[in-house]
């Protein structure tokens, strides 16, 4: 029987210009599922998060995923993660003037 757990990284967080996620530790699972929900707004289809890793949740590098941020209110979408290491986090920049309240959910396994 698989393990799983799922972690409510931001709950109702507005982002703002540069944003990262709480990082989260993540060592014990072999994959890793990032859904990110818009709860209001609008926004460019371009805008994009990217996923990092880190062997330390302080040091951080990019992965090569990135999730193109949801286009209108309570829209979710997400992005599949493997091979990882030990933290894994978010992190974008938003157009000036941009403000986006969002819920971002990390479901892991193993």
């Amino acid at each position: 029987m698989k393990q799983s757990h799922t972690a409510a990284i931001e709950l109702g967080t507005t982002w703002e210009g540069a944003f990262e996620t709480e990082p989260y530790e993540t060592a014990w699972a072999s994959e890793a599922i990032f859904f990110v929900r818009l709860l209001d707004g609008e926004l460019a289809p371009s805008t994009t998060a990217r996923v990092q890793i880190a062997p330390d949740g302080i040091h951080w590098a990019n992965e090569g995923t990135e999730i193109t941020l949801p286009t209108g209110s309570d829209t979710t979408t997400f992005a599949r993660v493997s091979h990882f290491g030990g933290w894994l986090r978010l992190v974008g920049e938003l157009p000036s003037g941009v403000s986006l309240p969002v819920i971002v959910h990390l479901v892991l396994k193993e």
